[in-house]
């Protein structure tokens, strides 16, 4: 029973919180006169010992203190005596714990928000690098038309941007403080939860005591916004991935950031990549665990809601080690544009401008164009050329109204330089992207 009953093996992580909390609360209980003056001086003094003690030696384990409420409480008594038991007047365990469980998981988004930021800086400056850098764009792994390098590193960004959102988003929803519900309904003292609220750097003290207690909405929100968050990163690792394979060679992976092989020594295995690329699955597991455990529990408490903690720690540490390794990779790795280059002009990826040039050029309907366009690539497929390796006799005898200038368009240059539109790949407008984003990130607040 002590065994599973105790949760300090995990918790002790809220033990900052935890003081927070309690310095807070007395300082309120001795502004409300609930104790006196003196006692809840002594006692603050208490805590301020406790904070330091455990700041250089870290939290002792004691399952038969259960939790870190009780080991601070316990080391507390040892240090001040029986004012120590006045500390717990008009709080309980349960309000206790949603607040120290609220600002643990509020400090992690922070950390997030920062490496988010960090990331997304780091893939803008790149993309800014390599604005005119011609690659293929895929759809179905299939070359699809030529893009940017720059163009494909702002899409992490902007994806990058709405983790920063839903995170952001989550912190205020959490933000409000459950300290004074005490064990469900309220207490009869004379509390202040405003006061500790803005103490402790809330918005409000929350409106229910029941839901206040019983509430884990803002652990499953963190978790869902980690769970979009690496599954971002798994897309971007498998791409590392791929694009470090010799069968792409886009890419040399720096040696930090790659790993040898036991038996065969011409090996660089992208091992960070892929450990991302893992992290994302466990992360997803932990969301979907703690949302099991919750979806049947009636209000308010249950001890069930003692496991809610250790998936919002294992997934704040491998979204954290995920983010920072993403960072290290983007920042290091060596992008090789001959084979980028040479693989966009694979797969008759221009084969749309030359759809296009006759619909705005020879006034061809689009999906005429589409069938002329069909033949051209299949000439060219028997020939054994690219598009824009075609005589102009040869396109004029699929479709006499093909001109000259079709060669301004047929190439992979002049295909990223004519996309143009907003959000297009063009290179000045990839430019212009990577340089707001290298203004706007440090920004995102």
């Amino acid at each position: 029973m002590a065994e599973i009953n105790a949760s300090i093996p995990f918790d002790k992580r809220l033990w900052r919180q935890d003081i927070a909390g309690s310095k807070a609360h007395v300082a309120m209980l001795g502004r409300q006169g609930i104790i006196d003056a003196g006692a809840a001086a002594r006692i603050a003094g208490g805590l301020a010992q406790v904070e330091a003690e455990y700041e250089g030696g870290g939290v002792p384990v004691d399952l038969a203190l259960e939790d870190i409420h009780m080991t601070v409480e316990t080391r507390l008594a040892a240090i001040v005596g029986p004012d120590a038991g006045r500390l717990h007047t008009a709080r309980s365990r349960n309000d206790q714990v949603a607040t120290d469980f609220r600002l643990w998981v509020r400090d992690a988004i922070d950390g997030h928000l920062a490496a988010i930021r960090t990331l997304a800086g780091v893939l803008a400056a790149r993309a800014l690098e390599h604005h005119a850098t011609v690659m293929p764009g895929f759809t179905h792994l299939q070359v699809a038309q030529p893009v940017t390098l720059g163009h494909h590193l702002m899409a992490y960004v902007e994806m990058l941007k709405r983790d920063f959102g839903r995170f952001r988003d989550a912190r205020a929803r959490l933000n409000q403080c459950p300290l004074g519900a005490a064990a469900l309904a309220g207490t009869g003292f004379p509390i202040d939860r405003a006061a500790t609220a803005a103490a402790l750097g809330f918005d409000a003290p929350t409106a229910n005591s029941l839901d206040s207690v019983s509430d884990r909405d803002f652990a499953i929100e963190y978790l869902t916004s980690a769970t979009q968050c690496a599954l971002h990163l798994s897309r971007l690792a498998e791409e590392i991935i791929l694009w470090a394979s010799q069968p792409f060679g886009w890419v040399r992976l720096p040696d930090q950031w790659s790993t040898g092989s036991s038996i065969m020594p011409q090996k660089k295995n992208p091992d960070a990549a892929e450990l991302v690329r893992g992290h994302s699955g466990r992360i997803l597991g932990l969301m979907t665990g703690l949302m099991v455990t919750m979806k049947g529990l009636p209000l308010a408490y249950s001890k069930d809601m003692q496991d809610d903690k250790e998936p919002v720690f294992e997934a704040h540490d491998l979204l954290e080690l995920s983010l920072a390794a993403c960072a290290g990779m983007m920042e290091t790795i060596a992008f090789v544009p001959g084979r980028m280059r040479a693989s966009a002009a694979s797969g008759f990826s221009t084969a749309t401008d030359l759809a296009d040039w006759l619909v705005r050029e020879g006034g061809v309907p689009f999906r005429e164009a589409h069938h002329i366009t069909g033949r051209a690539v299949k000439a060219a497929e028997d020939a054994g050329v690219m598009l824009d390796g075609l005589s102009l006799q040869q396109l004029q005898a699929i479709d006499a109204r093909i001109s000259a200038g079709v060669f301004d368009v047929l190439s992979v240059e002049a295909s990223v330089s004519s996309r143009r539109s907003l959000g297009g790949t063009a290179p000045e407008r990839v430019k212009a992207a990577a340089e707001a984003a290298i203004a706007e990130v440090p920004q995102w607040a």
